[in-house]
């Protein structure tokens, strides 16, 4: 259960990330709402999956997943570059999180 809720916390590092940057400083109300709920529920998860899971595991885990995911959004959506180099290195992190499951 652990892992499940890490990864969700994961997904929801790449959501409240991805508001942060959308908020305009905290000028827009709803990306700031987004933002706001997203890091409380994404830390909750954190610290829940903290309980079972090594630390340095999950806090790592968790920045994958986020990094990885608010990057692949941001090139989905155009507002980041899209090239095989930077496709291959998200692999890598993605790789190294699964990596890391595995060797738990």
């Amino acid at each position: 259960m652990s892992w499940l809720v890490l990864v969700v916390s994961g997904v929801l590092e790449a959501v409240w990330a991805t508001a942060l940057g959308k908020s305009a400083g905290f000028a827009k109300l709803t990306p700031t709402l987004v933002f706001a709920v997203s890091l409380v529920a994404s830390m909750a998860g954190l610290a829940y999956a903290m309980r079972e899971l090594p630390t340095g595991t999950a806090y790592a885990v968790w920045v994958g997943i986020g990094a990885s995911l608010t990057v692949a959004y941001g090139m989905w959506t155009g507002s980041e570059a899209v090239s095989v180099v930077r496709v291959l290195l998200l692999l890598g992190i993605v790789g190294c999180v699964i990596g890391l499951k595995v060797l738990h």
